[in-house]
């Protein structure tokens, strides 16, 4: 007889809402984290906890955050993020190759799955720090991201665990599944190892959620390309592309971006994983506000092509490819007050001058006489007499450049100036694995392995070349609630 009703593999977002969802159908349901407890959480818990969900208006984000104070309710312009602006910055972002059944789903159920979450005791916060600037003394949100777990990643996972526990959702801690039980009926259990002891543990149904492969430098070489096996990982060290693999073995159709992944600035002596005392304090996010910068003295993108959650997911890339995989972030005392909280941890690779030769002096194996040269042909080519405005995309921009600015343009000449070394950070992969609109597995027959569900980092289908910032955490509370609601109930 199956021990447990539904078996949830992975102890992040995605898995947790699986398990909260499956219990909630009337299953008994046990979680296999492979992390010890002091590190369980996946990559949730390395996350800020922002999450991109439609709201239409003052009302709906109320609703999420009924603890606002007065002054904050009357002193923030939350905007609005519409379904279909939801719909468009999906496509614009994936080339428009995003799965658009899956892509529906994902975009019609972001408020009531956080909405549901609220139920289980979640609670949510305006993303001020990192989404807002003051203009005309009033908050103004901007980018369509608005909504952050309270106390971030690792409140969200907190508050997740804490969940669990209240439903008596068992979660056992360095339980690593190593394969599927599978026979000509379907899925039936795991086998996993824990405390050194390799068992079977029967169930009707398995839900994996145990991330992508980003944390594998073999599969990152093999997939995404030569190169890839330098790149530090931003999060967890347990996400090595297991429930990927014993699903393919079980017969999954692969699907999505097998060789693109979410890619970001981070900081150039960052740890080969992530740091849970940083955090997300590694990255490095304010460089549509300044200048970019190679080893050759040269900029490579276009840093004010959007507002930073529709780039900063693909420019990892970008430093990755460049000599010696790293590039400085250079900011004047025009862009200071706009820098993020990351600017200012200790544990940050910085040089500061008065001078710009005297910057670049500091600026560890940049060609100096060419980064002067970028310097001044960028400031002779801003447009200065267009209004700068970082809450808008407002046009400021260089003209005449091999590569042109486009917003956000402004002349480096404030002393004193700041640059900051950056290299390419991985979050997640983009690859993964077949699902329907339940989150049943496919096989490669283009049939419903029975007993399987996926949820989470390894879906693949969502996310091409890029994606919105925030998106990565609704999808795998989306699909996470429609997988254990699946496999709860036998849904084929």
């Amino acid at each position: 007889m199956p021990e447990f009703d539904v078996i949830v593999v992975g102890g992040g977002n995605a898995a947790l809402c699986a398990a909260l969802s499956a219990r909630e159908s009337g299953a008994s349901v046990v979680v296999l984290e492979r992390a010890p407890e002091a590190e369980a959480g996946g990559n949730t818990r390395f996350t800020a906890g922002a999450i991109r969900t439609v709201y239409n208006g003052h009302d709906d984000i109320l609703d999420l955050m009924p603890d606002l104070t007065d002054e904050e309710r009357k002193n923030t312009d939350f905007g609005t993020y519409t379904e279909e602006k939801f719909f468009d910055d999906m496509g614009q972002v994936t080339d428009y190759r995003t799965d658009p059944d899956l892509a529906e789903i994902l975009i019609k159920q972001s408020f009531p799955t956080l909405k549901w979450l609220q139920g289980k005791g979640l609670r949510y916060m305006p993303l001020y720090a990192k989404q807002a600037f003051k203009v005309d003394g009033r908050f103004k949100f901007w980018g369509g991201l608005t909504v952050e777990a309270w106390g971030g990643g690792p409140g969200l996972v907190e508050g997740l665990t804490e969940a669990c526990g209240r439903e008596g959702i068992e979660i056992r801690y360095d339980a690593r599944a190593l394969s599927l039980l599978k026979d000509d009926d379907g899925v039936h259990g795991v086998s996993l190892r824990q405390n050194g002891k390799t068992a079977e543990l029967p169930g009707k149904a398995v839900v994996l959620a145990c991330g992508g492969f980003e944390a594998n430098a073999e599969m990152r070489t093999r997939y995404l390309g030569p190169g890839w096996e330098l790149a530090p990982v931003r999060g967890t060290r347990f996400n090595t592309g297991d429930g990927i693999q014993m699903a393919l073995a079980a017969g999954a159709s692969p699907r999505g971006n097998w060789s693109g992944c979410h890619a970001v600035a981070w900081d150039r002596n960052a740890p080969e994983f992530g740091d849970l005392a940083v955090g997300d304090g590694f990255q490095k996010h304010s460089y549509p506000f300044g200048l970019i910068i190679n080893a050759d003295g040269k900029r490579f993108v276009d840093e004010g092509a959007d507002f930073r959650n529709y780039t900063y997911a693909k420019y990892g890339r970008e430093i990755l490819n460049q000599p010696r995989q790293f590039a400085y972030q250079v900011f004047d005392q025009k862009a200071v007050h706009l820098l993020r909280d990351e600017y200012r941890i200790r544990e940050v690779t910085k040089a500061q001058s008065d001078t710009l030769a005297g910057l670049v002096a500091q600026m560890e194996g940049v060609d100096g006489e060419q980064f002067l040269r970028t310097v001044e042909e960028f400031n002779g080519a801003v447009q200065t007499d267009i209004a700068f405005n970082p809450t808008v995309k407002d046009g400021r921009r260089t003209q005449g450049l091999a590569i042109d600015k486009t917003n956000w343009a402004n002349t480096l000449d404030e002393p004193p100036y700041m640059a900051f070394g950056v290299t390419c950070g991985i979050t997640f992969t983009f690859g993964g694995v077949r699902i329907d609109t339940h989150a049943n597995v496919i096989d490669t027959d283009g049939m419903a392995i029975p007993g399987l569900y996926a949820a989470g980092e390894m879906v693949g289908g969502l996310f091409y070349f890029n994606y919105p910032g925030g998106t990565g955490l609704i999808s795998g509370s989306v699909f996470g609630r429609i997988a254990g609601a699946s496999a709860a109930k036998g849904q084929a």
